[in-house]
């Protein structure tokens, strides 16, 4: 029996290549009319970090500003969905429609894009990849190689060509 896939999770980094992603992300889900979840990590500060941003600002201040940039992070990928959508992609599939969610999180992306896809029920992962040498991949690790590894379904890496910007986003 074929895999069915209803559900999508699409993990962003809000990078320049993310419209080029999110297109593919659009097109698994209207292939399979499948809903299309769309997850960005914020990635907390180290405990040293948060040690030095605690001297100088209270704890609630911190939180504060945490609050503020999940909203940002969310407005931005709503922002970007609706630009894209206008440009090309939902004029003629109704794309808009396909986004069910925009999550925003924090913590280790890779655990949380894996966390994320095993709570929702994800049937496939959509995340960008940038080319990068074998040796920078050992010493840095990847978040898109670390999802593929601990991801209990599959993951399409979607290969976002050097140098790729696209206009406007």
């Amino acid at each position: 029996m074929l895999p069915e896939i209803k559900t999508i999770l699409y993990a962003t980094g809000l990078g320049p290549g993310a419209p080029h992603v999110f297109r593919y992300a659009i097109k698994e889900a209207e292939k399979h009319g499948a809903r299309l979840v769309v997850l960005h990590v914020l990635e907390p500060l180290n405990p040293f970090g948060q040690h030095l941003v605690e001297l100088h600002i209270s704890h609630e201040q911190r939180q504060q500003i945490q609050d503020q940039a999940r909203d940002h992070a969310r407005s931005k990928i709503e922002e970007r969905i609706r630009r894209l959508c206008e440009k090309e992609v939902c004029h003629a599939t109704g794309g808009e429609d396909l986004v069910d969610d925009i999550l925003v999180r924090e913590g280790q992306p890779h655990l949380e894009i894996v966390a994320c896809a095993r709570e929702i029920k994800a049937d496939l992962i959509i995340i960008g990849s940038h080319r990068h040498s074998a040796l920078g991949e050992s010493m840095l690790g990847h978040t898109a190689n670390r999802v593929v590894h601990r991801s209990e379904i599959p993951v399409l890496l979607v290969r976002i060509p050097d140098g790729y910007h696209e206009a406007g986003f």
